[in-house]
């Protein structure tokens, strides 16, 4: 054998060696990409069921909130129909009530007045009384 055999030989040996150090990334590299493939199949099966799952919470969340809408708008209606009651009760009702409130006011200050003016009457009536017992008495001395 020659030497360009040998040399041959030896590029031949280093081809075959850097096709199979290359071949081993690569075949992992398809198995990586077989797994990836494997688990999005397996992804997209698992989300269909959930995502049913999820339309039909949110349908029924959509109804339930339908319902709360409801009941707010009668709270709404019961609230102002209360406001609406408390009006004429108020009316109805108020002006009487200070109309009364007025006329007791009016009574027990016209008592008081008379309670004061009987007692400041029966205190100036001692006195002339005792200021007449002393004229008599000193007409009598």
């Amino acid at each position: 054998m020659s030497a360009g055999e040998w040399a041959g030989l030896i590029a031949a040996l280093a081809l075959v060696l850097l096709v199979v150090l290359l071949a081993v990334p690569l075949l992992k590299l398809g198995r990586t990409l077989d797994e990836t493939t494997l688990t999005i199949r397996q992804v997209r099966e698992q989300s269909a069921p959930i995502l049913g799952q999820a339309q039909t919470t949110i349908a029924q969340v959509n109804s339930n909130l339908e319902r709360v809408d409801d009941i707010t708008g009668n709270a709404a209606n019961v609230s102002s129909n209360v406001a609406a009651l408390t009006s004429v009760v108020a009316a109805t009702v108020g002006s009487p009530l200070i109309k009364v409130a007025a006329f007791s006011y009016g009574v027990r200050s016209a008592t008081r007045k008379r309670r004061e003016g009987q007692a400041i009457a029966e205190a100036a009536a001692r006195d002339k009384a005792s200021r007449r017992e002393r004229r008599a008495a000193r007409r009598a001395a």
